[in-house]
């Protein structure tokens, strides 16, 4: 029998599950008070209610809101720890500032923890989606706490993988293969293209580790006769795509991609697609981080993302080990 909610715990969870509509009621109402408001924008303003907001009104909401998802966002890591899996992206929004209109990047971390269930690690604003945004991010991350991670999973931003290596050298990077499969079209010939994605996709339907590496060895060699090109690409990525290949197969699904954090992004762009231009850096921090702290707690509340049992044997594998096996196979490969 579950327990019925207090009425102080059932007000609290109201509150939580209200936190990203607050702060994306705060951050169209920044944008209406300092007049950058878009004609896209108007009929939420009323919608909403804000034009009978003050400016001190606001203010205090706004308040409310940054000490919450400051709290939320520099919490310590290491009671929920290992984090056996590491995810990382980054997406692109529009501020002004200096009276222009310029890109920045929101860089954000999810892991699953010590007890299956997956949780947002960190989220940060960077001018660019260089090196020393990505190093300073993962600096932060294991500043707080975060240990035990045996697998990244991320695209190959230069910048990104390098300070994935420099923060975290125990763990083994992962290259997300949905991203792979893109730069892999783009290297191929467009009438070409069908029957590479299936040659892909045939490496990725192995029942096992060896018959994986088996079919990767294969459809290399049947894109050698008509698509050199192709070949060496594929090849010159064989150990950051196989990287999920140590790990138990139950949960490769999970860990050869980004696509879990797909419906996290959704919801990210569901509430920045409505204020398109934010009118600061803190304003994105504020919507952004609550509603990463609102999938936080549903994460925390639902089922386990991965079972313990499973989440064991994946923290028992020898990351390094399985680095310098993959070197090996692929030294073979190029003497062969």
């Amino acid at each position: 029998m579950q327990t019925p909610l207090t009425p102080l715990a059932g007000q609290s969870l109201l509150e939580r599950r209200k936190r990203a509509e607050r702060a994306l009621t705060s951050v169209v109402a920044t944008c209406y008070l300092l007049g950058v408001s878009t004609r896209r924008m108007d009929k939420l303003v009323a919608t909403l209610g804000i034009t009978g907001l003050s400016k001190s009104q606001v203010s205090v909401m706004a308040k409310e809101l940054d000490e919450q998802v400051e709290q939320f966002r520099t919490r310590r890591l290491e009671e929920a720890g290992p984090f056996t899996f590491v995810a990382a992206d980054a997406l692109v929004l529009k501020v002004r500032e200096g009276g222009r209109v310029v890109p920045v990047h929101v860089l954000v971390a999810t892991g699953v923890n010590a007890d299956g269930h997956r949780e947002i690690l960190g989220v940060q604003v960077t001018t660019s989606e260089d090196g020393a945004g990505w190093l300073a991010f993962f600096r932060d991350l294991t500043a707080r706490g975060l240990a035990g991670v045996k697998l990244v999973t991320s695209d190959a931003h230069a910048g990104l993988v390098n300070a994935i290596a420099a923060t975290i050298p125990g763990a083994a990077w992962q290259r997300c293969r949905t991203h792979y499969a893109a730069n892999l079209m783009s290297a191929t010939p467009k009438s070409s293209w069908p029957w590479v994605k299936a040659l892909l996709h045939s490496i990725y339907d192995q029942p096992d580790t060896d018959a994986v590496h088996a079919q990767f060895d294969r459809v290399v060699d049947a894109l050698a006769e008509k698509l050199p090109a192709v070949a060496e690409h594929l090849e010159d990525a064989r150990a950051d795509i196989l990287a999920f290949t140590p790990f138990p197969k139950e949960v490769w699904r999970q860990i050869w991609s980004n696509n879990p954090n797909e419906r996290l992004n959704r919801e990210i762009r569901r509430r920045t697609d409505v204020v398109g231009i934010f009118p600061d850096r803190a304003s994105i921090i504020r919507l952004v981080g609550a509603v990463l702290a609102e999938q936080h707690d549903e994460w925390a509340e639902g089922r386990r993302y991965l079972g313990l049992d499973v989440l064991a044997r994946a923290q028992a594998v020898d990351t390094q080990h399985a680095e310098e096996v993959s070197t090996d196979l692929e030294l073979q490969a190029l003497t062969a």
